[in-house]
């Protein structure tokens, strides 16, 4: 895994180990986290790195408050940890 993608990953997880459960963060959020001042470059790679999480049930991609595959999500995106607490157990 390159340097950047676990670096958002490991933002990713820290950012939702500090919210209370249940609740979401934005990607830039993340990519806000790892590099202040380019932030938006890291968006695409953040979207990427949310949905490999995503894909081995880290975590979960919302949209509305709805869970969506984060391969097809347009548009703005919220994570979160899975609502059945599964990641407790990773």
């Amino acid at each position: 895994m390159a340097d950047t993608d676990r670096a958002l990953a490991d933002a990713i997880v820290a950012l939702l180990d500090d919210r209370a459960a249940g609740k979401t963060i934005c990607p830039s959020e993340a990519a806000r986290r790892v590099d202040p001042d380019a932030w938006r470059d890291l968006m695409p790679d953040a979207r990427r790195v949310a949905g490999r999480l995503a894909g081995d049930g880290t975590i979960e991609v919302t949209q509305r408050g709805e869970v969506v595959d984060p391969a097809t999500a347009r548009g703005p995106i919220r994570l979160r940890y899975p609502a059945d607490g599964s990641h407790a157990d990773r």
